[in-house]
Formats: C-alpha cells, structure tokens, sequence
C-alpha cells in the first residue's frame, strides 16, 4: 500500500500553471520574495515566502505561480486514505504561509523515510500527516514557525531522538547557548517550554503509531520515550483527553 510520495525539485525563474491530485504540502527551501500565486483564478496575488515556509493544499486543487530567482522546493503528496485516517478530510482551505517547525522537521526527512524500514517509514508518515492535519484545524491558533536556525536545531534534534531522554542541556547544547538563554528564546518563538514541546511533540507521534493495531500500547510508550507506561498514559490524557487505549479503540 503507497503512502507519501515525496520529492525535491529545482526550477529556474519563471513558474507556469499547476495541478495537484494529492493533498500536498510543499516548502520552500530559498527565499522567494516575489513570488505570486494564484488558486483556482487567473488574478496573481504577491505571496511571499521564505525558506521554510510553504503551502498546504487540498486535492484537486489548480492555479498559476510565478517566482523571478530559481527555486528550489520539496512536496510531499499525501493520499486521502492517511489523510482519513489520521482525522483530516478532503475539503479543506488552502493554508499559505509560516508552517510549524515540528512539521517542517518532518517533512524535511519525508524522502528518506523509506530507507529505513516499512514500520519506521509508516510511523514517520502518519505522524509527519498528523501534523498537516493538526495545522489545519480551526482551532489551530499559532504557525510556531522558527526564523532562529539555532533553534531550528533545536526542534531537528526533538525529532531525531524522541525515544531518548532529552534534557533541556542537551537542547542548549544542539543550539549552541546557554540553558537559561536557550529556554526564554525557544519559549518566545514558540510560545511554550522546550519541555512542553517535547511532551507534546512524542503525544502526537504517538497518536500516529496508536494507528497501528499491530504495535501495542507499551511499545508505543517506548518509542516515544516513555519508560513508565503509566506516565506516558497521564500525558497522554492530559493532551487528548482520553486514555491510549481509548483513543486507539476510537
């Protein structure tokens, strides 16, 4: 069974017409600012985007860009089965713009992820998609993107090893500041503590692997770095409201 498809592409200046059969994610990885867009209209809008920042958009979706300076980007084609699945559908909004860090993360290493298995490759795509879908619920209030590339670091590192213990040392560490320095800036670009963002961080990669009738719930707890089944299950309930074993039943 195919899941993402994903792939980095570079074009020279200039742009032209598109279709996207997919629910696709794309990021920018130079700065484009005079980039236009156009969806479903002839009328170019000037949107902006740096690297890093990107689009979502739903399948069948068609217009016109234009951008002056070679591009260099990456897409990520998600299909409507993980789409369902991971409780997204099919008819949302178009989203341009800043993405989140965790899903940039993410995609960045979506073309690798079948280098290392069929259960790494399909737990890294449902939560890469649990993301995406995370983004583009009403509720979702904040981007979180991240301009710092020290802090970038940072969030690359979290994702890297969610299964292992992640001490606030070892994020300053990967950020080249001090702890004390590292804590309020992290927490000013994102809007919560680096260890928040770690709990929430392996709370969504587990939602994705609770997906997985085959993996139980234990396994689960230690790939996301929970030794103590019953403190990932009271972090667990804290941010979904509802126990592992309910939510997977759900």
């Amino acid at each position: 069974m195919s899941g993402v498809k994903a792939q980095i592409a570079a074009t020279p200046a200039g742009g032209g017409a598109f279709r996207l059969d997919q629910a696709t994610l794309g990021i920018f990885l130079v700065d484009q600012p005079t980039h236009r867009l156009a969806i479903g209209s002839d009328r170019r809008d000037h949107r902006p985007l740096k690297a890093r920042e990107g689009w979502i958009m739903p399948a069948g979706s068609e217009g016109l860009c234009r951008y002056d300076a070679p591009l260099e980007f990456l897409t990520v084609a998600i299909p409507d089965r993980l789409m369902t699945e991971m409780g997204g559908t099919a008819g949302f909004a178009p989203q341009v713009g800043a993405l989140s860090a965790l899903t940039v993360e993410l995609a960045m290493k979506a073309p690798d992820f079948a280098s290392q298995g069929t259960l790494f490759r399909e737990t890294m795509e449902r939560a890469l998609v649990a993301q995406i879908v995370q983004t583009l619920a009403p509720e979702a209030s904040e981007t979180q993107a991240l301009d710092d590339p020290r802090l970038r670091r940072a969030v690359a590192y979290i994702t890297d090893h969610l299964a292992e213990d992640i001490s606030l040392e070892t994020l300053a560490h990967e950020a080249a500041m001090s702890s004390f320095h590292f804590a309020r800036a992290f927490k000013a670009a994102t809007g919560t503590s680096p260890l928040q963002y770690v709990i929430r961080a392996r709370i969504e990669t587990a939602k994705a692997l609770l997906k997985s009738p085959a993996l139980p719930v234990a396994e689960v707890a230690w790939r996301v770095g929970y030794g103590d089944l019953s403190r990932f299950g009271q972090h667990f309930k804290r941010h979904t409201g509802v126990t592992p074993g309910t939510y997977r039943a759900g």
